[in-house]
């Protein structure tokens, strides 16, 4: 595939990523232009992919990406003769740029509006201890208060200081936000994280009485999540999910 003059490294990002957006389509887990998913560019610079405002999840190609630093502007020189063409969504700036800034370990922020995590972030219990998905995030999810829309470049210290070392947070009376290593471990966080998200709500639903595991399972149970999640598993995930986006319309690597 033609990389439009980037560097190998920074094509191969490109085209995770643009795959990325394009599973998350998949699912049903996007709110039209408005939610973002990034990715840290290798070098000192701090410069990191984020999606060109208007662009829809299922239509985004590598192209499309913005390459922006961390005070939000576009890299690419163009940027100053066509500023339409890298147009970024300033809380997508703030929120991601939080993250990137604070937590050198993370190469893909997540972040998601569904009806599922946005509900789950209004329950003041927050996540329930009920089901296999949540027991993954047991005593490893972050919770961040509602400020309103994430434009207060102030907020951006009290997000990472929320997020700590988790990898999982819920944005109260907002949203979910996960991160990782890579493109395909950021992608399992919300993968799962939305999954548990859903089957709270029809638990929920039921109107039935919860049954809750004993502690002692919870904590055996998100142990095992840890020791368990090897490279090999995330990746043959992420296999997956690609094969499920393949064919049918643009290429995501163009």
């Amino acid at each position: 595939m033609e990389n439009h003059g980037y560097s190998k490294e920074e094509w191969a990002l490109r085209c995770d990523l643009a795959a990325l957006y394009r599973v998350i389509a998949h699912f049903r887990w996007t709110d039209m232009i408005f939610t973002h998913i990034s990715a840290r560019v290798p070098g000192p610079d701090h410069h990191f992919l984020i999606n060109k405002y208007g662009v829809l999840f299922d239509e985004m190609r590598a192209s499309d990406l913005v390459l922006i630093d961390s005070e939000g502007r576009a890299v690419d020189p163009a940027a100053r003769d066509y500023p339409e063409r890298f147009l970024v969504n300033p809380a997508g700036f703030t929120i991601h740029s939080a993250i990137h800034m604070a937590r050198h370990d993370v190469v893909c922020v997540v972040h998601t509006h569904t009806a599922a995590g946005a509900a789950v972030s209004a329950q003041k219990q927050g996540l329930l201890p009920i089901s296999q998905h949540a027991l993954k995030y047991y005593g490893h999810i972050a919770y961040h208060d509602y400020e309103g829309i994430a434009l207060d470049l102030a907020e951006r210290d009290r997000l990472v200081n929320d997020l700590g070392l988790h990898n999982a947070m819920i944005l109260r009376n907002h949203g979910l936000l996960t991160c990782g290593p890579s493109i395909p471990s950021a992608f399992q966080e919300m993968y799962f994280l939305e999954r548990a998200c859903e089957i709270q709500l029809r638990a929920l639903a039921g109107g039935g009485e919860l049954n809750l595991p004993s502690q002692k399972v919870c904590e055996t149970t998100a142990a095992q999540y840890r020791r368990d999640e090897s490279e090999g598993i995330i990746a043959l995930q992420w296999q997956a999910a690609l094969r499920m986006i393949e064919g049918g319309k643009t290429d995501y690597r163009t």
